[in-house]
């Protein structure tokens, strides 16, 4: 029942990473299925305990295996034999991380969502990484306006996303 809901919510997470990073479904689910197997492991014979919420650590391994597999391929050194997974204090560390970094996108596109449309059409020509003369002449808007926008645009969305992780929405 719980290996088939953790499977239910996140195989598609790890299909997905896998096959935009050089992989195919049958690499996918031998991977995804190999860290449940190590996680098991870890569980019963040395007493696992997590400090850090499930998903991002599952992830977070998935992504380990995946980039060792890929090493191994490549005739790279790998650093870890790849059944032998240590999970420790450091995977526990970037999981937390990747769950912050993973709340404040959410929080980035959730703020960037409410801004007006011109706020929206700035801050997306402006994150493409466009010269600011070729987004003032795309928008056909002087080049002094566009740089005085563009900044009330980010302190906007910056206020906002602070409210928004602090919860004083």
């Amino acid at each position: 029942m719980v290996v088939k809901e953790i499977y239910t919510r996140y195989a598609h997470k790890v299909k997905y990473y896998i096959l935009a990073n050089s992989g195919d479904e049958n690499d996918a689910a031998d991977i995804f299925q190999e860290v449940l197997t190590d996680i098991y492991n870890q569980a019963t014979h040395k007493q696992l305990q997590l400090t850090c919420p499930f998903e991002p650590f599952l992830l977070l391994l998935c992504k380990r295996k995946w980039l060792n597999e890929l090493k191994k391929r490549g005739r790279n050194p790998v650093t870890k034999d790849s059944d032998d997974v240590f999970i420790g204090e450091d995977v526990f560390a970037q999981a937390e991380i990747m769950q912050q970094q993973e709340q404040r996108l959410q929080a980035f596109w959730a703020c960037f969502e409410k801004l007006g449309s011109s706020c929206k059409d700035i801050l997306k020509h402006s994150l493409q990484g466009s010269a600011q003369e070729e987004i003032a002449a795309q928008l056909k808007v002087s080049y002094g306006y566009l740089r005085k926008k563009k900044s009330e645009c980010m302190a906007a969305l910056t206020k906002m996303i602070y409210s928004h992780l602090s919860g004083k929405e």
